[in-house]
């Protein structure tokens, strides 16, 4: 590992150890963080899959509850009665605390199902698919909320993760390295010192 093109003097050596000391700070606090950052990741991920299957669960409900509703009604009758039925979904962008971050996520506000067609011309079917629909709409507004969490999640932590290697390899060893260097410079110096004060006094003492 290269060093640092510094003079090896004592300040010099005083700012690269207080520099070393620092990385190694930074290193232990941003590998804490990516742990942390990768545990969450994965319960995100956990709940990823299990809202996935609730998805799969609602779909294989819901699309057919609408092609019995078609059967019983008829496409023609159904799509009447689908022209006086209208919904207000609040789709809500929220914040939740996760890891110590503020991250994006959403929120759905489903109204009450009511019967929006005369009770003469309804059928069983169209309740239930009104109904099967909205647990579908539910789940998959989850989804895409925790989706959204952990693809966030994702991204910090190969940007953590970049930094770990930075300092890793990099940083760190290019500050140990310039310390050695400057430590083993200022100690030869020393012993240069000490000896010429040596040949410096016998030469005193034997004049």
């Amino acid at each position: 590992m290269a060093r640092e093109q510094l003079a090896p003097t004592k300040s010099n050596l005083i700012r690269v150890k207080e520099r070393l000391t620092t990385a190694m700070e930074g290193y232990d606090l941003l590998e804490q963080k990516r742990e942390i950052l990768v545990m969450e990741l994965m319960q995100k991920v956990e709940q990823v899959k299990l809202l996935e299957k609730d998805m799969d669960t609602c779909i294989e409900t819901a699309y057919p509850a609408l092609k019995r509703m078609l059967v019983a009604m008829g496409r023609e009758r159904a799509a009447r009665l689908s022209q006086g039925i209208k919904y207000r979904f609040e789709l809500n962008e929220k914040q939740v605390t996760c890891a110590g971050m503020k991250l994006p996520s959403l929120e759905i506000v489903l109204p009450a199902a009511e019967l929006k067609y005369s009770p003469a011309n309804s059928f069983a079917e169209c309740d239930e698919t009104v109904l099967e629909f909205f647990k579908l709409l539910k789940v998959l507004t989850e989804l895409a909320a925790v989706r959204t969490i952990a693809w966030t999640l994702a991204r910090e932590v190969r940007k953590t993760q970049r930094r770990v290697n930075a300092l890793e390899k990099m940083v760190i060893p290019t500050a140990r390295d310039t310390k050695i260097y400057i430590e083993a410079a200022l100690e030869e110096r020393d012993r240069d010192s000490f000896f010429t004060s040596k040949l410096l006094k016998r030469k005193a003492g034997r004049e």
